[in-house]
């Protein structure tokens, strides 16, 4: 069994992976404040809740786009596990060909996506993942990683909009009953909620006529399930795809595929 996690700016994402079958996927949050201890305990209590033992975990792996919590949630989790973890980066096997000016650059979570992405739904790809920004990623019918975009992401974009006015409060982030709004909660609302979908619509168009062709699309993350269903476009939602590929990953690299 193997222990995925995945540390994001706003949440660290952990699950458990047995013969390729997610078992849990919980979210705990990402602060910079806490020790090795605290998260340790996070961890163990995460196991304990989802009835996993410690001693069926055989590999761990952290893939991070927060290098500080790097060394302080590695050293967690060989408290919990008794594990060394694979912190995917330099010398990690992805498989993965990336066809950017600078692949160092690409994060953790985006290759994780992509692997997982690659595996399960082939080529052309464009891969959604909807967290503290919204990133968006390009594999091509040669299975190559071109490119993509990154934008503020929903959260962001919200707390922005309230704190950047004097009257506006914030607001919870469901779609209205109608886009055209009567008053300000629910213009609020149209305006986060279907302009971020319209706003993946529109992208998604836009990347179909740079590549010449329609590629499959698909999302990711904690926010996408608020934000997808009122996309035009038919957009599966995977929450798993970033701990699928960091279990691609694990096993690629140690020589398990």
């Amino acid at each position: 069994m193997i222990l995925a996690i995945d540390i994001g700016n706003t949440n660290v994402v952990v699950g458990c992976i047995d013969d390729d079958k997610i078992l849990f996927v919980e979210r705990i949050s990402t602060d910079l404040s806490r020790t090795e201890l605290e998260y340790a305990i996070s961890l163990k209590t995460l196991l304990e809740i989802n009835h996993i033992s410690v001693d069926s975990i055989t590999g761990t792996i952290i893939g991070s786009v927060v290098p500080p919590l790097n060394n302080i949630m590695k050293r967690a989790v060989v408290k919990v596990s008794g594990q060394n973890p694979l912190l995917v980066g330099p010398g990690v096997k992805t498989g993965l060909n990336i066809s950017m000016d600078d692949p160092t650059q690409v994060g953790a979570d985006l290759i994780a996506d992509a692997v997982a992405g690659l595996h399960d739904y082939g080529a052309p790809l464009v891969i959604i993942d909807m967290g503290t920004a919204t990133t968006v990623s390009v594999l091509d019918q040669k299975k190559n990683f071109i490119g993509g975009m990154i934008l503020p992401g929903v959260k962001i974009s919200l707390q922005s909009l309230v704190s950047g006015t004097s009257q506006l409060p914030s607001v919870s982030l469901e779609a209205p009953k109608n886009i055209i709004a009567k008053n300000t909660i629910d213009s609020m609302k149209a305006g986060i909620v279907i302009g971020q979908a319209a706003c993946i619509d529109g992208i998604i168009d836009r990347i179909w006529e740079e590549l010449g062709y329609e590629a499959k699309v698909i999302a990711t993350g904690g926010l996408a399930s608020a934000i997808i269903p009122h996309c035009k476009h038919e957009i599966p939602y995977d929450n798993e795809l970033t701990l699928k590929g960091l279990h691609l990953i694990y096993q690629k690299t140690m020589n398990r595929n």
